[in-house]
């Protein structure tokens, strides 16, 4: 099946920019941005959810101040790398609240996992309980994240 890409003209190229800097950002605001009429930046927008390009709407949250204070990519590498088993590792990984977001690639590893926990002792935890101690997890390699920067 051939996947068809969105084509985009410079409004909405701009209505995408601008909602990708604030999603909550009141239609006015939008259409002002964009150089365009209200009823245009209506229309558009809809247009941009109904073709499938803006798929929804996320909050930014400030992790430390929930307490989970320390980030890490985890690079795990599983065998046999299979659908039955990647399907179901997949859905496991997302059901741990430590799990920031899940990528499946190619490469030495199988997947990296964004984590954030509260400190180095509940990484290990993490680490040790809930990957390692899984038949089909055969490597870890853990790099702690600095700084995460999402760009807008």
């Amino acid at each position: 099946m051939e996947r068809r890409f969105a084509v985009l003209d410079s409004i909405d190229e701009a209505i995408v920019r601008e909602l990708r800097k604030d999603a909550r950002l009141h239609n006015k605001d939008l259409a002002e941005r964009v150089n365009v009429a209200q009823s245009t930046a209506v229309v558009r927008h809809r247009a941009l959810r109904e073709r499938g390009v803006i798929t929804g709407y996320h909050a930014e949250v400030d992790l430390g101040a929930l307490g989970r204070h320390v980030q890490a990519m985890l690079a795990l590498k599983i065998r046999p790398h299979t659908k039955e088993i990647v399907d179901p590792f997949m859905a496991y990984v997302l059901s741990l609240p430590e799990t920031l977001a899940l990528s499946h690639v190619t490469g030495p590893e199988d997947f990296l996992v964004h984590v954030a926990v509260s400190d180095v002792g509940h990484l290990q935890r993490l680490v040790l309980d809930k990957f390692t101690s899984r038949r089909e997890v055969t490597e870890v390699h853990t790099n702690l994240l600095f700084s995460h920067v999402r760009k807008h």
